[in-house]
């Protein structure tokens, strides 16, 4: 058998060693290389769809910029085309210039009401309204331990007790109030309360189905001491009269008598002093006629004297003084009778403008203390409140119509009702409208709520021809024209055009109101704005 003749060389062991290392990394390479293979597929499986999103963007870059270079550059390198006439077409219809502003839906006049309770208690018992509640003349607007709070109409807070003997505007108010109502209260052009007033104060409470309010402490014994004393000064009087007569009844019957006969017998003795015939020397003398007369003139004299003699001064005095005493006693009895007639505490009436009156909010239920004020109240009427610029409010008069807006989306007339003017120059005006009749359904949806108002401050007759106000022009004699176009407007300074001189009216929102002069114009032609 023939040996191979292939010679073996066996390697150095250092070469082997080496080589061993370098078939070691050749390894280490290919299982790295294989291992960043690997990472890279699970890069890709794993955002599949950001590689996608990726792709597709690209794509639309690369098909926008073949879209520029071949569509929109050729489109720009070519010549833009002549501008034409810039126009509008003439306008026919109503033009008008309105002041438009917002305004706020409530009802009208809103005040907060407060009540005195001073003279009593301040906890609320009962009739405590609701809010939407109407407030009438003669209404209960609240009770205050059991007492009422009486409705009525007026301007003039209630500031004091009104009574007897007490005189003032608020009594003339009151006098009138209770007339309006239908209460007699006498003389209503005297502002004094006077028993008639008493007596349809007392009226008042009866209707309100409320007892009067109660005297002062006292006041019933007050009445009935003036009374007594009063009897007693009368007693007094009756008195001093039959002291007075009794001084004044003259002498006795027997020295009246004896009086009488003395002058009867010197009244003979004159007479037969008189009759006394002078006889012989025997006879007696006759008796002095004129001592005789002396005689009776002396008795007559006693005679009246005995009538007269009697001084009845002092009692005279006392009846002055008695009757005295008995007017002293009918002025207290008077005021005593005052005190205990009807009265009108301030605390029991509640004075309102207006009426009647819707109740917006309650402050109070029953069983709470008065503090501050009770309710707020408004006028039943629904009222709209705007403000304006100085400028726009000069050209509004009240009077003037105005329209809004329902939740429906329907027009709704209204009526400036009045303009307040701001406190400076600069303020803004306030304005007050009143809109017609509204359903309490269209109240309900509108209370609370901001709308626009239109006032038509000018407007035009009927229909009319406009134009925008860059439309005019000023002619060589200072006439308006406009420029009208007969042709297509796209030809630019090519198209055919003329002038139509006008004369012009009521400008509004950028349009005004044309005439034509020279030239005809109708609507829908093609005027000339700008080029």
């Amino acid at each position: 058998m023939k040996e191979d003749a292939t010679p073996t060389t066996e390697l150095p062991a250092d070469l082997l060693e080496d080589a061993e290392d370098a078939e070691a990394a050749a390894d280490g390479a290919a299982d790295a290389d294989m291992s960043r293979v690997r990472g890279w597929r699970r890069i890709l499986r794993g955002n599949r769809t950001l590689w996608i999103v990726a792709l597709c963007a690209i794509v639309s870059l690369i098909a926008g910029l073949l879209v520029g270079r071949f569509l929109i550059a050729p489109a720009a390198a070519s010549e833009a085309p002549e501008p034409g006439l810039v126009t509008v077409p003439v306008e026919f219809g109503a033009l008008s210039n309105d002041v438009t502003l917002r305004a706020d839906v409530g009802y009208a006049d809103a005040v907060e009401v407060t009540i005195d309770t001073t003279g009593g208690g301040s906890i609320v018992t009962g009739a405590v309204p609701e809010v939407g509640a109407t407030l009438s003349p003669l209404s209960i607007a609240l009770e205050v331990e059991g007492r009422p709070v009486i409705v009525l109409p007026g301007e003039l807070p209630a500031y004091r007790t009104l009574r007897m003997g007490v005189s003032g505007p608020d009594v003339l108010q009151l006098k009138q109030a209770l007339v309006s109502v239908g209460i007699d209260a006498g003389d209503v052009s005297s502002n004094l309360f006077d028993q008639a007033t008493a007596n349809a104060v007392g009226a008042l409470y009866a209707q309100a189905g409320y007892p009067l309010p109660t005297p002062e402490e006292g006041a019933d014994e007050a009445v009935r001491g003036a009374e007594e004393s009063l009897r007693s000064a009368q007693s007094g009087v009756t008195q001093a009269q039959q002291a007075l007569a009794a001084a004044g009844a003259g002498p006795s019957k027997l020295e009246s008598w004896q009086a009488d006969v003395k002058v009867a017998q010197a009244e003979q003795a004159l007479a037969a002093a008189k009759a006394c015939v002078p006889g012989d020397a025997e006879a007696e003398p006759c008796p002095n006629v004129q001592q005789a007369e002396w005689d009776l003139k002396t008795a007559r004299l006693e005679r009246d004297q005995l009538w007269s003699a009697k001084n009845t001064g002092p009692e005279k005095a006392a009846l002055d003084a008695a009757r005295a005493q008995v007017d002293a006693a009918n002025e207290a009895l008077a005021d005593a009778r005052q005190s205990v007639q009807p009265y009108l505490p301030a605390g029991e009436v509640l004075f309102l403008t207006e009426l009647p009156r819707r109740v917006d909010a309650v402050n109070v239920k029953r069983g709470s203390s008065i503090q501050g004020a009770v309710m707020t109240v408004s006028g039943a009427t629904v009222r709209l409140t705007g403000a304006a610029a100085e400028a726009d409010a000069r050209l509004l008069e009240a009077g003037d119509e105005a329209t809004f807006e329902l939740p429906d989306g329907t027009e709704h007339r209204a009526v400036i009702a009045e303009l307040k003017p701001g406190k400076d120059s600069k303020a803004r005006w306030e304005v007050l409208f009143e809109p017609d009749p509204l359903t309490p359904e269209q109240i309900t949806q509108l209370q609370g709520s901001n709308v626009r108002v239109r006032i038509a401050v000018g407007a035009t007759d009927g229909d009319v021809l406009s134009v925008p106000l860059a439309a005019l022009t000023a002619g060589p004699g200072g006439e308006s024209r406009v420029e009208v176009v007969d042709s297509d407007p796209r030809e630019g300074e090519d198209a055919e055009t003329r002038m139509v001189v006008v004369e012009t009216g009521l400008a509004a929102e950028g349009a005004v109101e044309v005439t034509p002069v020279d030239g005809e114009l109708e609507e829908g032609d093609l005027v000339v704005v700008g080029r």
